[in-house]
């Protein structure tokens, strides 16, 4: 028998009925309720900043596929949209450029400097020239070719300042002379039979001489229709080959057959200390009525005229046609190689005087003298130039 029972009891229950029990179960169906209200409307505002957000992603995408598209190659369209992928960019593979470094100019400081550098060396290579044999001279210049190089270098630079070049004199005797006919008084001598003009330039530097006649004479014989057109040749003999016109050689010993030229040209060359071996050997290439042209500078005569220079070489063989002192730094000689029959009739009038023994006795002398003191340094002075 239960203790405490009472009909319509149960006391076995977890719960207490309490005389607000109705108050309380509304209140918490409230609470309830606010609380399923309160997470429906956060669940709304929710789903609200999402769609917001999704809506500004897309935007952003637009933006990005318009930037991509600004930036890359065009991609064929794809019909079918929904599988239309996003477009790779094609980025063009870019090549360094080489910075190239203003070259620095020099100041005009730097620029007297180096000429002044430029000038004395051009004055030690040109003393070197002048007071040296040819054979010397020419193993200097196959040992060191650059010293030709730069010799001419500073001879041009010499140039610019005289009032005019002794090697446009020859190109202008040449032009003028070749308006009259071959072999004819006051024309150019010529080979028989052809009567070929053939020039041999000593010492022929950068042979601007055989440029200019070469060019003179194709005009000439490109403008010659009936006629006749003129055979010419230039040798040109120095101790480099700067050029295709130029040919190698010590000037006292020419690759030229004996008589085979008919104008032997010295212009500023008689540099070696040996430079009368230079006027044998053209008396040797020159055919008989050949001319000797040389010019020089008027410093080099201690007469300022060159009357012992045109002595001695009238000793040597050649016949004295002009000189010409009118230029203020140059003098310029024209000589002629006599043919035989001129010669044994000089040879007939010396004897008849009897001055042959006495010319013969001069020769013999310079020859002594030569050997004794070279001809560089008494007959014609080096042209040394000052230094400053």
């Amino acid at each position: 028998m239960e203790l405490f029972k009472v009909e319509g009891w149960n006391l076995n229950t977890d719960k207490i009925a309490f005389k607000d029990s109705k108050k309380k179960e509304a209140q918490k169906a409230r609470n309830k309720q606010e609380k399923i209200d309160r997470k429906e409307a956060s669940t709304k505002n929710g789903k609200k900043q999402k769609k917001e957000h999704h809506q500004v992603e897309e935007v952003n995408e637009e933006e990005d596929e318009e930037e991509d598209e600004e930036e890359t190659e065009d991609i064929p369209d794809v019909k079918d949209k929904s599988s239309k992928k996003k477009p790779q960019k094609v980025t063009k593979p870019t090549v360094a450029k080489p910075v190239v470094q203003p070259a620095k100019k020099l100041t005009p400081l730097q620029q007297k400097m180096m000429a002044k550098l430029s000038g004395s060396r051009f004055r030690w290579i040109n003393e070197q020239l002048y007071t040296i044999t040819s054979d010397d001279a020419l193993n200097l210049i196959k040992d060191q070719p650059a010293l030709f190089d730069e010799y001419h270098e500073g001879f041009r630079s010499q140039v610019q300042s005289w009032p005019e070049n002794p090697v446009d004199t020859f190109v202008n005797e040449i032009k003028f002379r070749s308006k009259k006919v071959i072999n004819a008084p006051g024309g150019l001598p010529g080979l028989y039979p052809n009567k070929e003009i053939v020039i041999a330039d000593m010492g022929c530097g950068e042979a601007q001489l055989a440029l200019d006649v070469t060019q003179f004479f194709n005009k000439i014989n490109k403008k010659a229709k009936g006629r006749r057109k003129v055979n010419f040749k230039v040798n040109s003999f120095d101790l480099k080959q700067t050029n295709d016109r130029i040919t190698v050689a010590d000037i006292r010993h020419v690759p030229m057959k004996d008589e085979s030229a008919t104008i032997a040209i010295f212009c500023l060359s008689l540099m070696g200390t040996n430079f009368l071996d230079f006027i044998k050997e053209a008396y040797r290439i020159l055919a008989p009525r050949g001319e000797l042209w040389i010019s020089e500078i008027k410093s080099r005569f201690s007469d300022g005229r060159g009357d012992e220079f045109v002595e001695t070489l009238k000793l040597m063989g050649f016949f004295h046609k002009k000189t010409d002192d009118s230029n203020k730094m140059f003098t310029r000689f024209e000589f002629f190689k006599p043919p035989e029959d001129i010669i044994q009739e000089r040879k007939a009038k010396l004897e008849r005087r009897n001055k042959f023994i006495e010319v013969e006795t001069e020769k013999e002398q310079l020859e002594i003298k030569r050997s004794k003191v070279a001809e560089g340094k008494w007959l014609l002075k080096p042209c040394i130039y000052k230094r400053r």
